[in-house]
């Protein structure tokens, strides 16, 4: 867990000195609205002769990303919206698999202090799945895949909101810290009441209870800048500490976003996520994504 905390934090501070030389005018009043939908393609194929091994396969990834943001004088309201599903099908393979799936939204209120980057803050997150999630095993008889539903839309679902201080330097850099954060952690009783479950073991809720609040200290971090022309890097970082129970568990949600564009409708993106919740699972869950893909703004 401290490697990759501190390879996430390395990459911030790496990346601040690119933030550092961008423009610092400050946006109109009003609002400012932009979106972006990209889908993402990876295929590979084999014929009956390949002797290399190999089994064909197709991949796509659907992205959404929708921000609104309002700003008047000194008092400004960011928002985004993450939309995230990527299926793939392997050849002979009953089941179609996902790849990623995630339902996000940020939303953070600053009132600025005087001339200087620092603004008291108020943040919201929210975050779920779209779809359900499952786990796959083979019967030991037939030798045919068992498919068993684990999660679904709104199991689990998470609701984080507090006070806290923000600095932000334009656009492209932000930290807020919330010292203070209500944290409530929402799933479906039906997994929770099943036989022989144990307290905890599902995202840490009891059994038979489909909520779970926690109060504790949020960190996020955004950082994005060009690295290369047309070649631009995005950054995530999310952390959280329980101070109930077991506040040394830091939670920790990393994302990274490179995206390499060829023209207005055309790119090659990379999406790496590295999450640890000891809540779920108690080690770290990597996800990697590249593909080219194809753009299309709003």
């Amino acid at each position: 867990m401290k490697k990759v905390l501190s390879t996430a934090v390395a990459l911030f501070l790496f990346g601040t000195s690119f933030a550092q030389e961008e423009n610092d005018s400050i946006p109109p009043n009003g609002w400012q609205k932009e979106g972006n939908v990209q889908l993402l393609f990876n295929q590979s194929a084999f014929n009956k002769e390949w002797t290399g091994g190999g089994t064909s396969s197709i991949a796509g990834n659907l992205t959404v990303d929708y921000q609104f943001n309002y700003r008047k004088d000194d008092f400004t309201w960011d928002n985004r919206i993450l939309g995230n599903y990527g299926l793939t099908k392997v050849k002979d393979d009953e089941f179609e698999r996902k790849t990623s799936d995630r339902l996000e939204l940020n939303s953070i209120a600053g009132k600025q202090i005087e001339d200087t980057n620092f603004y008291y803050s108020w943040f919201l997150n929210f975050r779920t799945q779209f779809a359900k999630g499952y786990e796959f095993s083979e019967d030991a008889e037939t030798g045919e895949t068992i498919r068993t539903e684990t999660t679904h839309f709104l199991s689990p679902g998470y609701l984080q909101t507090g006070p806290g201080m923000m600095y932000k330097k334009g656009d492209n850099f932000m930290v807020n810290l919330a010292p203070a954060t209500a944290r409530l952690i929402f799933v479906d009783s039906d997994f929770t009441s099943r036989a022989g479950y144990v307290d905890g073991d599902y995202f840490g809720v009891d059994e038979g209870k489909s909520t779970r609040f926690e109060l504790g200290a949020a960190l996020t971090a955004f950082l994005s800048y060009e690295i290369l022309e047309n070649v631009e890097m995005e950054h995530s970082l999310a952390l959280y500490s329980n101070y109930l129970e077991n506040p040394e568990n830091v939670d920790i949600d990393y994302l990274l976003n490179l995206n390499m564009g060829i023209n207005d409708y055309l790119s090659a993106n990379l999406i790496f996520q590295a999450i640890y919740d000891d809540n779920a699972v108690g080690a770290f869950q990597i996800r990697e994504v590249f593909g080219v893909g194809i753009n299309f703004g709003f």
